[in-house]
């Protein structure tokens, strides 16, 4: 897909969007864990987002490519689909059993330092400029002053070094994917979501079978568990994955990365009593400030539009 990426305020409210949903699934994840095996938490979450989407898509009469797609095009599918659900779906559950809820966070923040180099040479108008990567990095550092020292906690296990690669796996995984999903031709957003997941949900049954052999029998609260985390952050906030990476652009879609660990401390705060790190006010400026140095132009032409527009 060529041509400049189109930041919008829509853009920046399906980000807001996604970032707010994607900080609260660790949370979840963390009770999910409690009554199924990681592998087959992965694989349960992304079936059900499957058919979700499949019933969706079938109502609006199955459209996918505008034009006849190459063998390129469908090999691309079948990778995203690999790379952006399979892949890292399975790698952060399994990597959630051994390191803290704060790594994983930091680890996905990461995301957007992956995709800045990626991009700047594989997609059209995301060149890596000397104030995007200024931002970028003003809003990493922001990230791991609200973390602190508690993101890198060892659990004492010897399967802390493999947990915290799984979720630095998985953030690279995400950076490729998005790549990948903003190379493709012209293709139905809703189409497009539904084949990701569809391939993700036939290579993670295998998958989770062959680690982990047959499926645990959750109880009622883990499948209610499993079905939210199947339609909220997996089924909704792929497709808008998907609408955000079309339009607006991969590194764009990155800044989502940067609120995840905002929203999780928050939530946890709220939700589970944690008590709020001092340093948030000062990590969520840095964040702020990082994002709007790194989207500068952005912010700058769409407010030019809201300035132009005429009255009533």
């Amino acid at each position: 897909m060529g041509g400049r990426p189109r930041i919008t305020a829509k853009s920046w409210l399906m980000i807001a969007l996604l970032g707010f949903t994607w900080g609260g699934t660790f949370l979840v994840t963390e009770v999910a864990l409690t009554g199924i095996t990681p592998f087959w938490l992965a694989a349960a979450r992304i079936g059900f987002a499957a058919v979700v989407m499949l019933a969706i898509w079938s109502a609006r009469g199955l459209p996918l490519f505008e034009s006849r797609p190459g063998k390129g095009d469908v090999a691309a599918l079948l990778s995203i689909g690999t790379i952006s659900t399979t892949l890292p779906f399975a790698l952060l559950a399994w990597g959630q059993q051994y390191v803290t809820s704060g790594f994983a966070g930091v680890s996905m923040a990461s995301v957007a330092l992956i995709i800045l180099p990626l991009a700047h040479f594989l997609v059209p108008g995301e060149r890596l400029t000397l104030r995007r990567g200024i931002g970028f990095l003003i809003g990493f550092c922001g990230v791991v002053m609200l973390i602190g020292g508690q993101a890198f906690e060892s659990t004492g296990t010897l399967h802390d070094t493999p947990g915290r690669l799984a979720c630095v796996a998985a953030a690279t995984c995400y950076a490729i994917g998005s790549i990948l999903m903003r190379r493709l031709p012209r293709i139905d957003p809703i189409g497009l979501s539904t084949i990701v997941l569809i391939v993700g949900a036939c290579l993670s049954v295998p998958l989770a079978l062959a680690v982990e052999g047959s499926p645990p029998l959750p109880s009622p609260k883990i499948l209610l568990v499993l079905a939210f985390l199947g339609l909220i952050p997996t089924a909704a906030a792929n497709f808008l994955r998907v609408l955000v990476v079309r339009s607006a652009g991969p590194v764009f879609m990155s800044l989502v990365n940067y609120q995840v660990p905002v929203w999780s401390v928050l939530l946890g705060a709220l939700l589970l009593g944690e008590p709020l790190p001092p340093s948030l006010i000062w990590a969520m400026a840095l964040i702020l400030l990082g994002v709007a140095t790194s989207q500068f132009g952005a912010l700058r032409r769409l407010f030019a539009r809201r300035r132009r527009r005429p009255a009533g």
